[in-house]
């Protein structure tokens, strides 16, 4: 509701092979919006596919916390809902059930996006895996309010885990956290989850998008099955380059997507993941 705009739209006819739109098959979108560059900024991708109506959302992410007066500003604008939740912190819902919280401060030159918030069942055991496995640095450990904080740099988004004292429920909306590192890193990493009996989702496999570059990624899950995705970043530099026409590209798909119709004429119903 406030990102600085789409930095890039592409469509898809299939599902992706490394399920980056969920389980499903058929034609799918992929938007990215974010405050600037992916190169230095955390961007969120949001994925469409045309074939479900609904999701069921888990107890798996538990919010994006982002630093803006102009974001809070503009929900009071619009009037969307808005809770405030602490000092200078309100609690906003996106259309999907996503929260987001705000810090009522000036936005900062840097990405105003500061953490996001990951339920887990076992807090050491999944601190170990990101610092120890991933090599996130810890900054912050809570014991009252059972949370670790950790980033791989001081001027990135940061990861925070919270321990909910219980099964994490991803539901059907099947998100996840991507980074990118070298490419001559991918084998490494997944010879280390091999060897450390460590989930893989998806091995070292190449994807393609049309008319831009192909990347390599390899996909784990951490123990709460939290999935995460590693990307080459000298092809996802090329991959990841803004589009000026993404506005654009986005705008004519909704324009052009019938689906509702076609649902609602074959008396069918999307659905519901």
């Amino acid at each position: 509701m406030c990102f600085n705009g789409i930095l890039r739209h592409e469509e898809f006819e299939e599902g992706c092979k490394a399920t980056c739109n969920g389980p499903y098959d058929g034609k799918w979108s992929k938007t990215m919006v974010g405050f600037g560059p992916e190169d230095d900024h955390f961007v969120a991708e949001l994925t469409y596919n045309y074939g479900v109506g609904e999701y069921r959302l888990g107890n798996d992410f538990l919010g994006l916390t982002l630093q803006s007066s102009q974001a809070v500003s503009n929900a009071k604008r619009l009037g969307w809902p808005l809770t405030e939740v602490g000092e200078a912190l309100y609690l906003v819902e996106a259309p999907g059930g996503y929260r987001f919280y705000l810090v009522d401060k000036d936005q900062p030159h840097n990405d105003p996006v500061q953490k996001v918030c990951l339920a887990v069942s076992d807090l050491p055991k999944s601190t170990h895996y990101w610092s120890s496995l991933l090599g996130m640095k810890v900054m912050e450990r809570n014991e009252e309010k059972k949370t670790v904080l950790m980033g791989f740099t001081d001027t990135q988004c940061k990861l925070e885990l919270y321990s909910i004292g219980g099964t994490v429920d991803h539901g059907t909306a099947f998100g996840r956290i991507a980074f990118s590192c070298p490419h001559k890193q991918l084998p490494d990493l997944e010879a280390l989850m091999t060897k450390e009996n460590y989930k893989i989702l998806t091995p070292l496999v190449s994807l393609d998008t049309p008319g831009k570059a192909t990347v390599e990624v390899v996909i784990l899950a951490d123990p709460d099955g939290h999935e995460i995705c590693f990307v080459g970043d000298e092809a996802f530099r090329q991959l990841s380059q803004m589009d000026p026409s993404g506005n654009t590209l986005l705008d004519k798909a909704m324009a052009e997507d019938k689906s509702d119709e076609w649902f609602a004429k074959h008396n069918k119903q999307k659905a519901l993941a």
